[in-house]
């Protein structure tokens, strides 16, 4: 069971409550009970004392001679020429014995009921218990209140840091206080400053490129076109053609990036969307399981789809088959999967742009862009291996 910051301090407070209040509370018995003894002794060895002078000159006491009830502590301590004082608890209430020796063979004895020191000390007992328990109670509900805003203030600061991972870079925590949450909550806020400031250099200078690149890029196309038929014009147009859907890819990037870009939603059927996305691409097969129509961006579903297509051709195996299941379309090829690093990137961070290499098989641009249009719609992208062999891509579209 996993338990909060707020709910772990007020445990522990309250756990403390309870070890300090009972260990006062021993405390407080064990030295009114010595005290009690103590006194009760002292006072009973004097009235000893008195009988044993009236014993001497022939007056009546209240001490008895050899009486049969002594106990057997007592009476081998007084042979040994001991005056005694002795608490017998064997009987059903107990008794304070005093006993002296006064001939060779007569002890003197007095005893009394040790009742009222018992009963007084039980007394004292209650109170302490409810002593303790009430300021058990009061310090726990304390702890619990401290512990509750600081486990609200972790949280929050946790949710925002959530929020940031998400891409919501104009999260907030609001900072109180000056202990090491507010401390925590200032350093989260400048970890989104200088994570904005970063990720908006880079959205810049990536923009930056693209528009650049893009009208040499339009000039060298064009120039192309004259080129005379042959191989080589041919290796030259595919070559621009690719660095063309580059250009592009890194200005919708860009796009994504920034959050201009805005959704035009249309009611489409999903089967129709997946068709339409894939009806380029050779080896890839559309199975429609069950239909729905939905209210979305059809454009944007489309690129995804695409993408999702393009890259598993690129780096996993055909046939590539398209599962549209209600909302959810599942991408799947018939590959070796992806590699276990490369699905817990993906799973902790999401695609990484330009990432690319058979040691993780490659994302590039177009499971970033992918993802980007799939937080833009509101849909969720999966990334797994399927259990009977390749990579397999789902996509969740919202139906509200």
């Amino acid at each position: 069971m996993n338990l909060n910051v707020g709910t772990k301090v007020a445990l522990a407070v309250a756990a403390a409550a309870v070890c300090v209040a009972g260990a006062i509370g021993v405390l407080v018995h064990r030295i009114t009970a010595a005290d009690q003894l103590a006194t009760a002794r002292s006072g009973l060895d004097r009235e000893l004392l008195s009988a044993a002078d009236d014993h001497a000159v022939g007056r009546e006491s209240p001490a008895r001679l050899d009486p049969p009830d002594l106990p057997g502590p007592v009476a081998r301590a007084v042979r040994r020429d001991v005056r005694v004082t002795y608490l017998e608890h064997g009987g059903a209430h107990p008794v304070l014995w005093a006993a002296t020796r006064v001939s060779d063979r007569k002890v003197l004895a007095l005893s009394r009921p040790y009742d009222p020191e018992e009963r007084s000390l039980a007394a004292l007992d209650r109170t302490l218990l409810a002593t303790g328990a009430t300021a058990t109670v009061l310090v726990s509900l304390t702890g619990l209140v401290l512990g509750v805003r600081m486990g609200r203030r972790a949280t929050a600061a946790a949710r925002t840091a959530e929020r940031i991972a998400d891409g919501d870079l104009d999260a907030r925590v609001r900072p109180h206080g000056r202990d090491e949450i507010a401390r925590l909550a200032a350093s989260v806020n400048a970890m989104a400053d200088a994570l904005g400031a970063r990720l908006e250099a880079e959205r810049r200078v990536t923009a930056d490129i693209a528009h650049e690149l893009r009208t040499p890029v339009a000039g060298m196309s064009t120039a192309v076109g004259l080129l005379p038929p042959g191989r080589a014009s041919e290796l030259v147009a595919s070559g621009m053609q690719k660095l063309r859907g580059l250009v592009e890819d890194v200005l919708e990037v860009a796009r994504l990036d920034s959050r201009t870009a805005t959704v035009d939603t249309e009611q489409r059927e999903v089967s129709a969307m997946a068709r339409r996305a894939v009806a380029g691409l050779d080896d890839v097969c559309v199975r429609v399981t069950a239909d729905v129509v939905v209210a979305t961006d059809p454009r944007r579903v489309e690129r995804i789809l695409a993408n999702l297509a393009a890259n598993t051709l690129r780096h996993g195996a055909p046939p590539v088959e398209v599962e549209v299941d209600g909302p959810v379309v599942r991408v799947r090829d018939h590959g070796p999967g992806f590699p276990p690093d490369l699905l817990a990137v993906l799973h902790t961070s999401g695609p990484q742009r330009f990432r690319t290499g058979s040691s993780t098989g490659g994302t590039g641009l177009g499971l970033t862009i992918a993802t980007g249009q799939a937080r833009l719609l509101g849909a969720r992208l999966t990334f797994r291996n399927h259990p009977d062999g390749g990579a397999e891509t789902e996509l969740r579209l919202p139906l509200e």
